[in-house]
């Protein structure tokens, strides 16, 4: 049963509970990838159950919203849809269908920038040539999520990967997102996250950055958060020799980084991270991740909260 955390303390304490909102068929979101084939949500994505097109322009702008995409697996054949809500996720209305882009697959995580009431900006990514995750891509609303039309990619299309995308709007027609890349070494892969910056409102991309940070065996997604006094923070998992979560500091919007800040190095095994970083009001940061005491033991939900 999927399941969702409120904290309304600057996460010092969270209120579990049930997602309200429907999911397809009454299955999970973005669940084909570690589960037994009888909950897998592919399946459910079809007929009265499954996502509907929105027909209802929705607010973006709204100071209570909240946008959540989701998926029902990777690789050829991947469906992707979203869910939007107007209470702070009290309640979700969807799940609304996202198209195929003309690609085989579109693996959808959430990322996005609200530029208007009407206008928002998702960062997806779908699959190669090759049926294979993934490359990185936008597509914008301007009537209200009722249609996300495609708009650019976002580097060419890699030799291993580049997927999970991490935007963030620095002026009206500066974006920028980092990117989670893997080589295509099967026996030695590298992982690292890089940047790319659109100077034409996601017309157009170029490299600013190749390797911000290494990531560890596996890799990790980053995920970006600007600061009061206009630095940019870098957060994401590190998976290798004493894991746990890290984080880099820009002071010129993302040419350069200072060194890496552990946050915590204290993780049973790899298998951690995938962060999400906001900015609280006493301009400390809280980042929420994934994470691990054992190997063998259950992962569970952590917050780190750090002054930057």
């Amino acid at each position: 049963m999927p399941m969702q955390a409120r904290s309304t303390d600057g996460g010092q304490t969270w209120d579990v509970e049930s997602f309200p909102g429907p999911t397809p068929n009454g299955r999970g979101l973005s669940a084909d990838e570690h589960v037994n084939p009888h909950l897998q949500v592919g399946p459910a994505l079809v007929g009265a159950g499954g996502p509907q097109p929105c027909t209802v322009p929705t607010d973006f702008s709204h100071p209570d919203f909240a946008l959540m995409c989701a998926r029902s697996g990777l690789g050829a054949g991947t469906r992707s849809f979203f869910y939007c809500s107007h209470d702070r996720c009290r309640s979700w209305q969807g799940p609304f269908t996202l198209p195929d882009y003309g690609q085989q697959g579109i693996e959808a995580r959430t990322d996005y920038l609200v530029d208007s009431a009407h206008t928002c900006t998702l960062f997806l990514t779908a699959t190669k040539t090759n049926g294979k995750e993934g490359r990185v891509f936008c597509a914008r609303s301007t009537d209200g999520g009722q249609h996300f039309d495609f708009l650019s990619f976002v580097g060419d299309e890699p030799e291993g990967f580049a997927i999970m995308p991490a935007s963030l709007r620095l002026a009206s027609d500066r974006i920028l997102v980092a990117r989670r890349l893997r080589t295509n070494e099967d026996d030695n892969n590298k992982d690292w996250i890089d940047l790319y910056a659109s100077d034409d409102d996601a017309q157009s991309w170029h490299c600013i950055d190749e390797r911000v940070a290494a990531t560890g065996t596996g890799g990790n997604p980053p995920t970006l958060t600007r600061l009061d006094d206009g630095r940019l923070c870098l957060t994401y998992g590190y998976r290798d020799k004493k894991p746990g979560l890290r984080a880099r500091l820009s002071n010129d919007e993302g040419q350069t980084w200072g060194n890496e800040i552990t946050l915590r190095d204290d993780g049973g095994s790899r298998d951690l991270g995938y962060p999400r970083t906001v900015l609280l009001p006493d301009n400390t940061l809280l980042s929420a991740y994934y994470y691990n005491d054992s190997s063998d033991g259950e992962r569970y939900i952590a917050a780190t909260r750090w002054a930057p």
